[in-house]
């Protein structure tokens, strides 16, 4: 498939988390989920390991199953104070994005189990044990061909959500999806055709305040 006329700043800074806008009637052919993940494939994995799996999910029932199991955890999350829609309530300007955030994570929530697609990727690890400690090396061989499948999708007209309050229930979807025991999920990404291309980069706090020289 032909991808859009994007500039590599362009895709980076447009790739936005897309929620409200994705299109729920309409197929995702398999072979165009196909082509993103090959280009996810070439992202940096440590060791050259490529310990990645990818679940794609298109089955109704399935994709119900896990909808619930993130609707679940989703209402959890967004009674305990700490969401995205209660954040910064003392900053005027922020709060009202917050709390735009927080609407359409809940209509992400209701919906999750009607997006045509659902993509968990996940690492194989020995004994499926999570090491103690620091843990960036090992979901740092997963996470950068995730967003590498975020940008591919969006190069092809297909929005995406980088989610993972599924994993509240991650034994669960294990078992539904048979995931072998040494196989721990990453993330969950819903993925649909969207409606109405008019993403933009998003604010952002300044660079200044967040970049530091040499040391804090």
């Amino acid at each position: 498939m032909t991808t859009l006329p994007l500039s590599p700043d362009e895709l980076l800074t447009t790739t936005r988390t897309v929620r409200k806008r994705l299109d729920l009637d309409r197929p995702v052919p398999l072979d165009l989920v196909r082509e993103c993940m090959e280009v996810a494939l070439q992202a940096p994995s440590g060791s050259n390991r490529q310990g990645w799996h990818w679940i794609v999910v298109t089955d109704p029932e399935t994709r119900a199953a896990i909808g619930e199991h993130y609707r679940r955890a989703f209402t959890a999350y967004a009674a305990s104070g700490a969401s995205a829609a209660t954040l910064y309530e003392d900053d005027p300007g922020r709060a009202a994005v917050q709390r735009r955030v927080g609407d359409s994570a809940a209509h992400l929530a209701e919906r999750m189990g009607d997006v045509p697609v659902l993509v968990i990727p996940c690492l194989r690890l020995h004994g499926g044990r999570l090491p103690a400690g620091n843990q960036a090396g090992l979901w740092g061989s997963l996470l950068p061909a995730v967003w590498s499948y975020a940008l591919a999708a969006r190069a092809r007209g297909l929005g995406t959500a980088w989610t993972s309050l599924h994993l509240t229930y991650e034994a669960e979807v294990a078992e539904l999806l048979g995931l072998p025991e040494d196989v721990r999920q990453g993330a969950l990404i819903p993925t649909a055709y969207y409606t109405g291309d008019t993403f933009r980069p998003a604010p952002r706090v300044p660079l200044d305040e967040v970049l530091h020289l040499d040391r804090w």
